[in-house]
């Protein structure tokens, strides 16, 4: 483990593997860097790049420092490709996504850019939080309540039937789940009330891919179309049998086409 001190003095931890061009993996929500898939992810782009894998603030080995600000994880990015040489590709995943967009429209040195299913409410179809879902979020972490967050992000945010939320609790996993459930609204904020930033995408000047799943729900792969039609010299890239859960062995190869070419 290393660590990089960002702009408001907190610390965050990261795992650096393999050689070449230097190359930062963004969580989504829940995700931490010793999460099994990103673990798994980082070994196999570790045989073409550096690969920086990192726990966001307030997950793992990572500090945080209040007040929360999606600025701050902005300045935490930069602090990492600061440690990379001042330069490096980024690839997010889901609300890591749009964070690392965010990131890019902001004017961080990255050299390409690859997202995987930023999850943007386009279009009239899918689910849609509920309009106080940060607040009530905030309210549950507040009090504590990790795993009622959770239950509530997977089911009314993310629109995951309760059945499945339910046989989810069930899973040796859910531990792992309620341990960054306190990271929640840090999601939530930077996905607003997750409408489309049209003028925030388009001002990107990035190489930029973006990914979806072919059996993942639609408004997943009309958000990843929208980027695609907005971000300037954007690729788009959909991926045969997978969802948003995707297989990370199938999204490797991928990523290493696009960040080698």
């Amino acid at each position: 483990m290393r660590t990089v001190t960002s702009r408001d003095g907190t610390t965050i931890a990261f795992d650096q593997a393999g050689q070449g061009p230097a190359l930062i993996l963004v969580g989504g929500a829940f995700s931490y860097r010793a999460f099994p898939g990103f673990v798994q992810l980082a070994e196999l782009l570790a045989r073409h790049f550096t690969v920086i894998n990192y726990d966001r603030r307030g997950r793992g080995d990572s500090g945080d420092t209040a007040p929360y600000a999606v600025e701050r994880e902005i300045e935490d990015l930069e602090a990492l490709i600061d440690a990379a040489g001042g330069s490096a590709s980024v690839w997010g995943m889901s609300s890591g996504a749009a964070l690392a967009l965010t990131a890019a429209a902001s004017g961080l040195k990255m050299r390409k850019l690859a997202l995987y299913e930023p999850p943007y409410m386009v279009g009239d179809s899918g689910h849609r939080p509920p309009a106080d879902h940060q607040a009530q979020l905030n309210a549950l972490v507040a009090a504590g309540r990790r795993s009622a967050a959770a239950r509530f992000f997977l089911g009314k945010v993310m629109g995951i039937p309760a059945i499945f939320v339910a046989l989810m609790r069930l899973m040796p996993f859910w531990s792992k789940l309620e341990a960054t459930a306190h990271t929640l609204p840090y999601d939530a904020a930077i996905m607003g009330d997750f409408s489309f930033p049209a003028d925030r995408v388009a001002s990107v000047q990035v190489p930029a891919l973006v990914i979806a799943g072919e059996k993942s729900p639609r408004v997943l792969r009309d958000a990843a179309r929208a980027v695609a039609e907005t971000l300037p010299g954007v690729r788009h890239r959909v991926l045969e049998g997978q969802s948003h859960n995707v297989s990370f062995p199938a999204l490797a190869p991928v990523l290493v086409e696009f960040f080698r070419a």
